[in-house]
């Protein structure tokens, strides 16, 4: 489907097809780099975690960086990047200055395209931020970094195969044009076996081979050469399978997957209960034997209240907008205006879970 970008109508039929072969793939990992960060101030919770404690932490996690100028207004644009799997490998005071010290990680780097030009601010502000240190505020600073701005090579694509097509008009014209060509954002509806839409995926359509199907007929076969890393996982293949005979009837299903499995079984799962009624008052019971993590937590508690294959929240803060009445975008009673906190994972024993009226049901 080419959806219309301004969401006022559901999108153009481009084509139909049997199977699709490549769309499952878990991200390759990033090439390990090592970077230096320099003049990290010693007051920040990075540089105690990394040089103060009885037990300095190696292992920092995945985390973010940003190169911001320090003055919002007249400094240039800003810059973003992911930090995959970083641990620590070294720290020393910087030189000249024993209110800073400088530390050493082996890290993936992936830039972030989003905030536009390559230029740096003309003064920059070094943030980083590591959730396993500090989520929801920078973990510390440093005045630059060695390493951090050097050509990274281009990350092969893997091709996404439509097989058996039945084009339509607008596909028939985007193969006729002569190659090279940019691609066109198509959004691929997965149907179940009863013509329901399970789940929608991106992909850009830059075609370079159309050929007489191996199904047969009149189809063709497409390829996409670079659809885009935004992919179900290997994991959701399996999960697929059973939601395609349609929506699950039966509970705990999902038990049998581990953490990606069901993270996959939860994007699945209708949408929320809002405008649903008789939800209030009564007992429910939550089966919690197969609760060892947050998405299988979620996952009981919307079979518990709405049945299977469906969820009372997608996070926790879902379902306390559930509780509460609405969606967060919603107007909130004053009892719902607190700010949200980050749950703690359920512990692999949960064999039950109570409810209470918001806003403490976290």
């Amino acid at each position: 489907m080419r959806e219309d970008t301004d969401g006022e109508e559901e999108g153009v039929l481009w084509g139909r097809c049997a199977e699709v072969e490549g769309l499952f793939m878990d991200p390759p990992p990033l090439p390990r780099e090592v970077l230096t960060l320099r003049g990290c101030p010693r007051e920040t919770l990075l540089a105690q975690a990394v040089t103060d404690s009885a037990e300095p932490v190696r292992l920092l996690g995945d985390g973010m960086l940003s190169i911001e100028p320090v003055d919002p207004s007249n400094g240039g644009p800003s810059r973003y990047w992911d930090l995959e799997d970083t641990a620590v490998l070294a720290q020393w005071p910087t030189p000249g200055d024993p209110g800073r010290v400088d530390i050493v990680v082996g890290t993936g780097v992936r830039e972030d395209d989003f905030g536009g030009g390559k230029r740096l601010p003309s003064r920059p502000r070094f943030d980083l931020w590591f959730p396993s240190i500090q989520g929801d505020s920078p973990s510390g600073g440093c005045r630059s970094i060695d390493g951090l701005l050097t050509p990274r090579p281009q990350r092969p694509t893997q091709p996404v195969h439509l097989i058996g097509c039945e084009p339509a008009a607008p596909l028939l014209a985007r193969l006729c044009r002569p190659l090279p060509q940019e691609g066109d954002p198509i959004t691929l509806w997965r149907l179940d076996h009863h013509g329901r839409t399970m789940t929608r995926y991106r992909l850009d359509l830059d075609t370079v081979e159309a050929r007489p199907s191996v199904l047969g007929g009149a189809l063709i076969d497409v390829t996409i050469t670079d659809p885009g890393d935004e992919r179900p996982t290997l994991a959701a293949r399996a999960v697929w399978e059973i939601w395609s005979d349609g929506v699950p009837t039966r509970p705990n299903l999902w038990a049998q997957f581990d953490a990606e499995g069901r993270s996959e079984w939860l994007d699945l799962t209708r949408g929320g209960p809002y405008g649903l009624q008789g939800l209030s008052g009564g007992t429910y019971h939550l089966d919690g034997q197969h609760v060892t993590d947050r998405a299988g937590l979620l996952l009981a508690l919307g079979e518990a209240l709405l049945g299977p294959g469906a969820h009372y929240g997608r996070d926790l803060d879902w379902v306390q907008d559930h509780l509460c009445g609405g969606p967060s975008s919603f107007p909130r009673s004053p009892s719902c205006g607190t700010t949200p906190t980050s749950p703690a994972t359920p512990s692999p024993d949960t064999s039950c879970t109570t409810l209470a009226a918001c806003p403490t049901s976290r």
